[in-house]
């Protein structure tokens, strides 16, 4: 399959996936569309960094990076919480299938490869909330601070 249509394949079923899930835990209609494009930027962001050897774990930091960011943008632009954007943008990134690998070799007996693929998803989940972290540092950096202390501020 040429890599431009795996491109579309992989933004459209990210896209879908982050809906479907916002869907599952009850989103405002009118934040489904762009969590979907909040979940497909970040997803795009991992699939092109692993595709171009880089590693998984930096993949990941920089596609969590990319939704921290997002949801950032967004939720200055449509006035609601940043977290209605983050976690289901994050749905594309968990390794989940790593982690039914992990306990299904637990189950199994063959512990080695278990805490192998725990320790995985252990630094894939340690990766992503890094991301989060760095994007938060920037979305307090480039803040627009108010003249006017907090504490003087009517809320």
């Amino acid at each position: 399959m040429p890599y431009w249509l795996q491109f579309i394949v992989q933004a459209v079923f990210s896209y879908f996936s982050t809906v479907a899930f916002g869907i599952c835990i009850n989103l405002p209609r009118r934040a489904l569309v762009w969590c979907g494009i909040a979940g497909m930027l970040g997803w795009q962001v991992y699939w092109v960094l692993f595709n171009l050897g880089s590693g998984r774990m930096m993949a990941n930091l920089f596609g969590a990076l990319a939704v921290g960011i997002v949801g950032s943008i967004l939720a200055r632009y449509k006035r609601m919480p940043v977290i209605i954007f983050n976690i289901p943008g994050l749905v594309p990134l968990v390794p989940g299938g790593t982690a039914y690998r992990a306990v299904r070799n637990l189950v199994l007996g063959n512990i080695s490869q278990a805490v192998t693929q725990s320790i995985s998803v252990i630094m894939v989940a340690g990766a992503i909330a890094v991301g989060f972290m760095f994007a938060q540092i920037l979305a307090d950096i480039t803040r627009k601070r108010s003249s006017v202390p907090i504490w003087l501020s009517r809320h």
